[in-house]
């Protein structure tokens, strides 16, 4: 999947949003290093934020070297990395684990916004269905092996943010004039 994304990126098949995945790689790997600090969890004991961390620190940098400008950070989306840090700075204050990973689930819901916006303000998709399908598919197959709480939260939050973002993604292509 992540050989096929960067493919696209490359190609400027697709514009993804800097911002969003900028957001989903910080998010994810606190939520995995909350993960792994509350108990005594491997990192394959949330097999799906361990994937994703790799998956979403390269695109990121994929888009970063060759995604369009339009990708780059807006002010929204600078509103929202200010979000990220406010809970970066709690948990260092707190080092309250459950509750900051609590609040990263809530940053990688805000990561799917800059998209969300764009998408409608634009009435264009950039997003690719094969590769948000695929994402869905891991999801839902990590729901398998998912250990712990923390873990069951991260996975059904991806599964319910992936379905809704691609029924936005299918509202705006039905909405584009023929």
């Amino acid at each position: 999947m992540a050989v096929y994304y960067y493919w696209l990126i490359y190609n400027k098949k697709i514009r993804p949003s800097l911002a969003m995945w900028v957001f989903f790689t910080l998010a994810v790997g606190m939520s995995l290093f909350t993960y792994m600090k509350d108990g005594q969890h491997s990192p394959w004991d949330n097999v799906l934020n361990t994937t994703d961390l790799v998956f979403v620190s390269s695109v990121t940098v994929s888009i970063v070297l060759f995604g369009d400008r339009s990708t780059r950070f807006n002010r929204f989306d600078l509103v929202c990395l200010l979000v990220v840090a406010l809970i970066v700075v709690f948990w260092f204050i707190t080092e309250n684990n459950v509750v900051t990973h609590l609040m990263v689930q809530g940053i990688l819901v805000i990561a799917y916004f800059p998209v969300v916006t764009r998408m409608l303000r634009t009435r264009e998709n950039n997003e690719s269905y094969l590769l948000w399908s695929g994402m869905l598919l891991a999801a839902l197959l990590a729901l398998l092996s998912t250990r712990g709480s923390l873990a069951l939260i991260y996975t059904g939050r991806a599964v319910v943010c992936i379905i809704l973002l691609m029924l936005i993604m299918a509202r705006v292509d039905r909405q584009k004039p023929a």
